[in-house]
C-alpha cells in the first residue's frame, strides 16, 4: 500500500500530516503536482509536465488496488474509485462508489454556474477543525487498509 497525494491543491498542513503518518507506518507517500510543492526533505515528489490533467494521469498510473489517494478533484476520484483505489479529500470526506456520482453531479453543477458567471465565492479556509477531520478520516482508512493487508 502507498499513499498518493494530489499535491497541487492539498493544504500544507494536510501534506505534512500524510508524511508523518506514512513515516510512522512505514508506508510510501508520493506527492504529484504540476509545479514544485514544498514538502519535507526526503519526500517523494513527482513533478508532472504542465498540461491539463498530467498530475491526475500520473496518479492514476501509479495507483493500484489497495492504495490511498488524497485529492479534492472529483473527476480524478471517480477514475480512481473505478480502479478500486480508496480516496479521501483533504477535508476528511471519504469518497466511495456510493457517493461519487452525487459528488460529481454537484461538482458539474457548480462548474456550470461558474461558467455562466453565477459562481459562488469560495473561502479557502483550512484550519484546525478541517485538519482534525482529515486526520480522523486518514487514520480510519489507513487502519482499515492495513488490517485488510494483514488478513
Amino acid at each position: 500500500m502507498k499513499i498518493l497525494v494530489d499535491a497541487d491543491s492539498c493544504p500544507k498542513e494536510a501534506r505534512e500530516l500524510v508524511l508523518r503518518r506514512a513515516e510512522k507506518l512505514g508506508i510510501r507517500a508520493v506527492f504529484a503536482a504540476n509545479r514544485p510543492i514544498p514538502v519535507a526533505a526526503g519526500a517523494e515528489m513527482e513533478i508532472c509536465p504542465i498540461r491539463e490533467n498530467s498530475a491526475d494521469d500520473r496518479i492514476v498510473e501509479l495507483a493500484e488496488r489497495g492504495d490511498l489517494v488524497v485529492t479534492r478533484d472529483i473527476p480524478l476520484a471517480k477514475r480512481l474509485i473505478e480502479n478500486s483505489v480508496t480516496v479521501v479529500d483533504d477535508r476528511g470526506r471519504i469518497i466511495t462508489r456510493d457517493n461519487i456520482n452525487e459528488l460529481l453531479s454537484l461538482r458539474n453543477f457548480m462548474v456550470g454556474l461558474a461558467e455562466n458567471g453565477l459562481g459562488i465565492e469560495r473561502i479557502a479556509h483550512y484550519g484546525k477543525k478541517e485538519l482534525k477531520t482529515f486526520a480522523d478520516s486518514l487514520d480510519k482508512v489507513l487502519t482499515q487498509r492495513l488490517k485488510m493487508e494483514r488478513a
